[in-house]
Parts: structure tokens; sequence; C-alpha cells
């Protein structure tokens, strides 16, 4: 078992628990998905430093010239390549382009259920905890800011709302997690929402 003086010790054990896989459709049954869509494979890095004592998650805000989730904060990743061994690999992979962080600097503590996103991926959200500070090297193409957000922040369901906006002509309802000035919302902020759930459970 984890010991509590390890800063870790609630996340590891909430990697330990069993849930379901997510979707950016969880709260919204009346879309109907098309059968046999295909979906392309993409891994997260959920990338938690300690500062102080106190585990933070690194998250970023996506460049705004961007096809995809323009403007918006996400984990760093994307799909998966050819030349990755697996999902896991691509988060590491991701990570490295995204904001400098160096794959060998990464202890990777598990993943949870994919998520199933609008524009056809099946996301594995992979738990990294960073062994030593880095230099945050944000790629100019597609991260305009890279922050971090603490992570009990981020772990309390209590924190989460659910709001909704009109999208082709329907209220499309999803999470939010606001910290400071960033929205955090969508399929971040769904995919957090599962990590609280686990950690209320233990």
């Amino acid at each position: 078992m984890p010991q509590a003086s390890d800063p870790l010790h609630h996340i590891k054990a909430a990697l330990s628990l069993d849930s379901a896989a997510s979707s950016d459709f969880d709260l919204n049954p009346d879309v109907i998905l098309p059968p046999g869509r295909k979906l392309r494979p993409a891994g997260v890095l959920v990338p938690i430093e300690i500062k102080s004592g106190i585990p933070h998650v690194i998250l970023t805000k996506r460049a705004s010239h961007l096809k995809h989730h323009p403007g918006q904060i996400a984990f760093p990743g994307g799909k998966q390549d050819e030349a990755d061994a697996d999902v896991i690999a691509a988060a590491l992979r991701e990570a490295r382009e995204e904001i400098g962080l160096p794959s060998e600097n990464v202890e990777v503590l598990g993943t949870l259920p994919t998520h199933e996103t609008v524009t056809s991926f099946t996301v594995t959200p992979v738990l990294g905890h960073i062994r030593d500070a880095f230099d945050v090297i944000p790629e100019p193409g597609e991260v305009d800011e890279v922050f971090s957000v603490p992570l009990s922040h981020v772990t309390d369901p209590a924190r989460f709302s659910v709001q909704y906006r009109r999208w082709q002509g329907k209220r499309r309802h999803y999470f939010t997690v606001p910290f400071g000035p960033y929205y955090i919302w969508g399929a971040t902020a769904r995919i957090l929402r599962g990590l609280a759930e686990r950690v209320e459970r233990l």
C-alpha cells in the first residue's frame, strides 16, 4: 500500500479502482452516434508535478489558430502515430513535443478508462509523475500557454458544474472546472471529473 507521506498516494489508490469509459456525449443522451463509426486511438498525458510538497497538474492552452479545439484548455497529447508503440508512448511523445517534457522524466502511474471525443478519437488518459523540474518549452505552433493547477482542485467533485452551449441547433451539456482565468471544460474536464469520482470513493 502507498504510504501517507507519499503526496500521490490517493492518486495511486484511485487508479486501482474500476470505472466506466466516458465520452463527450455522456451528458447528452439524445445524441445518436452513427453505427460503424471509426475511432482513432490517441493518448493524453496528465502530468503531475510536486511543487513545495503539493501535487499540481500541468495543462496547456491550445493555440487559437488550430483546427480542433482552438484556445481550449487541454492535456498534452494527440493521436497515436504508426511509430508509437502504444497510446502511452503517444502521450509521452506529444508531451515532449508540446511542452518540452523529457519522457525519461515521467514515471507512468497508470491509465484511466478511454474517453470518446466528438472529433472521433478514443483517448486514453495516462497519469504520469514528473520526477524532476524541467524547462517548459511550449510548441509555438500548438500551445499558447502552459500552466498548472493544484491537483486537489481538479479532484474535488464540488468544483465541477454542468453548463451548456448551443451546438448544431441543440443544447450541448458539458462539465466545467474553472480555475482562476482558465475555463477548463469539455473532454479535459470530463476526464478530470472521472478521476475526481475515483478519489471521492477512497
